[in-house]
Order: structure tokens, then C-alpha cells, then sequence
């Protein structure tokens, strides 16, 4: 996939740190900014921990560019215009299907599923990340 700088990006670069994957359903929608901002405003606990975290949407490369930068997002944004990232992670959509699915994933440094949460409440990804990360690390 496409980084927001237009790079290439394979999320087996991850393997090595551990890893939140969000997915989220569109740029600059209020949940998604509210959502956006909370990993953005935490990401030093993040990296704290030796995590990375990375957004993944249908969104172009250049939507990405302008939402992280709006938002002053430290994070890495992918996007997934062809849903194939979305598909492989088995995230469903919600609504009827008519909004993709907001689902975040946590990994360990080996690449391990730690946790599944889904949820369209923008609100909880960004501290259940956190804490499933803090009690892995114990």
C-alpha cells in the first residue's frame, strides 16, 4: 500500500515493534478526525511502549497527505483503495453495510494478534490499544 507520502509501504516492516493497526471508514468525517486525534495526542505513549501505530482507509494517498497534515498526525496513514487490506483482516462493514468497518488490531513485536476490537464509537480504539499494550508489556 501507498503511504500519505505516496511510498510504498508493507506492514511486515512492522515485525520487530509492536504494532496498532486501526481501521477507519473516511478522512476529515468528525469520527474519524476524533479517532485520528486521540492516537495522534497518545502517540508518545505509543511510542513509549516501542509501538507503531498506522491508519488504514479507502482513502487516496493524496486525502491522506492532507488530513495528516491538518491534524499534525505523527503517524503512518495507508491507503487501501482496493479494500484488499480490509478484506484480508476480515473488517466488515457496519451499517448495513453501507459505512467500512472501524476495527483496530494490536500486535506484538513478533507479529502476534493480541486483540481484535470493534467498535464504530471512535472514542474507545485509541485507549483499548493502549491498555491491551501496557498489559502485554508487563
Amino acid at each position: 500500500m501507498k503511504d500519505q507520502r505516496g511510498e510504498d509501504f508493507q506492514l511486515q516492516q512492522l515485525i520487530g515493534k509492536p504494532a496498532v493497526i486501526y481501521f477507519y471508514p473516511k478522512n476529515f468525517t468528525p469520527g474519524c478526525t476524533k479517532e485520528a486525534c486521540n492516537f495522534r495526542d497518545s502517540y508518545q505513549d505509543f511510542q513509549d511502549l516501542g509501538a507503531e501505530v498506522v491508519g488504514i482507509s479507502s482513502d487516496s494517498e493524496s486525502s491522506h497527505q492532507k488530513f495528516a497534515g491538518k491534524l499534525n498526525l505523527p503517524f503512518i496513514l495507508l491507503s487501501d483503495a482496493n479494500k484488499k487490506a480490509r478484506k484480508s483482516f476480515g473488517v466488515k462493514s457496519s451499517l448495513l453495510g453501507m459505512l467500512p468497518g472501524r476495527e483496530t488490531f494490536v500486535f506484538d513485536a513478533e507479529g502476534k494478534l493480541l486483540h481484535r476490537f470493534n467498535s464504530m464509537n471512535a472514542q474507545r480504539h485509541m485507549p483499548e490499544a493502549l491498555a491491551v499494550l501496557k498489559k502485554d508489556r508487563r
